[in-house]
């Protein structure tokens, strides 16, 4: 009676381990080490390099051959809309009517494209919705929201980044700025202006791309840690970046780089380099809208693909215009599947939902898999009680992160919300 009694709980204890392994491991389990193989199966010649490099830089220097920024004023003036909503500051507390009226009257938009000068950036520089560094956050203690979602950060500049200036805040220290990818407030530190001599002497034509990820320059002094896809001219095997001079104007500056932090642009789309910068990437902590100099989804497709020449645009529901978009969103999961085998091109396609994209990289046991810097999965335990598990990082999944965890939520599967495909 013991012995079956014993015999027994071994069998129900083998059953939970049994099946507790199969709640809480992932369908596939992909590793780093696949990009390597994978990146084999991509298409060496899917896009003309030089072609594309060309379109880049004419795109990179629009600032500078424009006559103002761009954007009709209502369209410059969108951040002032939060006003109407609820919006915690970083203390936690409700922003008042009060306070929002400050950051309005501060942007000072009367004085739109009125003070229109070309600059340069000087460091990686956050660009804000409004001319403040206050965090501007929804609801904090509901999941996904709360940091690192500043909904006052538009995006993340790269230091020597052209850009054209369309007036100042009313206390001078924010520049509302236009680059060739976004526009918003900038820190007026964070630039100087360009004569026509400055920028003549910075189009080399000559240009080189950063390929290591956060590696420290000086001039003489410790000046940034360089992100992977910032531009330098070069001149005489020098490279370029602005100082200012005192008084925000713009000088040129030279300064020595080692050869495994920059390579000529457009670097050649080998399986060696395409290896080589996703592993840069691999990691980097999630950065909504480039903050704390990190990367959010659309800047991580964005910087893989800039070295090798080609441009894409500054958010994610942009990016589906720089391809060819074929549709997904009528199909089922299993169809879905089928179809990313079918037309899915490792290495340069994009996987589009709402809110989020990711670069497609080929098939590892029969999955389709990704490699994009997301910050979360959603869950719902037997309660109906919502909540995330955090990834926080750039990393290589299925298309179906999360599959097999225990409160995996079926209706916010990742895959199940992909509308489409953008093949480069």
């Amino acid at each position: 009676m013991n012995k079956k009694y014993a015999q027994l709980l071994l069998f129900l204890a083998t059953t939970l381990l049994f099946t507790a392994c199969s709640v809480k491991e992932p369908i596939v389990i992909p590793k780093s080490s696949d990009i390597a193989e994978l990146s084999k199966t991509a298409n060496d010649n899917f896009i003309d390099q030089n072609r594309a490099s060309k379109d880049f830089f004419q795109k990179y220097f629009i600032p500078w051959n424009s006559s103002k920024v761009s954007y009709p004023k209502i369209e410059a003036m969108w951040g002032h809309s939060y006003k109407y909503k609820k919006i915690y500051l970083e203390n936690h507390q409700l922003a008042t009517p009060e306070w929002f009226d400050k950051q309005i009257d501060n942007s000072n938009f009367d004085e739109y494209n009125t003070f229109v000068k070309k600059a340069i950036t000087l460091k990686n520089t956050n660009v804000r919705v409004l001319p403040t560094n206050s965090v501007m956050f929804y609801d904090p203690t509901k999941p996904g929201e709360g940091f690192p979602f500043d909904y006052n950060q538009n995006s993340l500049i790269k230091l020597n980044t052209p850009i054209m200036v369309s007036h100042l805040s009313k206390d001078r220290a924010w520049a509302y700025i236009e680059s060739s990818t976004v526009g918003g407030w900038i820190e007026i530190g964070s630039l100087a202006f360009v004569s026509d001599e400055f920028i003549n002497e910075f189009k080399t034509s000559d240009y080189y791309v950063s390929v290591k990820e956060k590696f420290p320059i000086y001039d003489p002094i410790f000046r940034e840690y360089v992100k992977v896809a910032t531009i330098f001219p070069r001149k005489n095997n020098k490279f370029i970046i602005a100082k200012n001079d005192g008084n925000q104007n713009a000088l040129i500056s030279y300064i020595d780089l080692q050869e495994d932090e920059i390579e000529a642009m457009p670097l050649a789309f080998t399986t060696n380099n395409r290896i080589r910068l996703i592993n840069q990437l691999l990691d980097e902590p999630y950065g909504w809208g480039g903050l704390l100099n990190n990367r959010d989804c659309s800047s991580f497709t964005q910087d893989f693909f800039a070295p090798f020449g080609k441009y894409l645009h500054r958010n994610s529901r942009a990016q589906i215009s720089n391809g060819k978009f074929l549709d997904m969103s009528k199909l089922s999961i299993p169809e879905k599947k089928t179809f990313m085998k079918q037309y899915g091109v490792p290495f340069s396609t994009l996987v589009y939902l709402k809110g989020h994209i990711m670069l497609y990289v080929g098939i590892k046991d029969n999955e389709p898999l990704v490699v994009h810097n997301i910050w979360s999965v959603r869950l719902k335990d037997d309660s109906g009680r919502k909540y995330r598990h955090i990834i926080g990082k750039a990393t290589l999944t299925t298309l179906e992160p999360g599959k097999g965890m225990k409160d995996f939520d079926e209706d916010n599967n990742i895959l199940g919300r992909v509308t489409g495909i953008v093949v480069l």
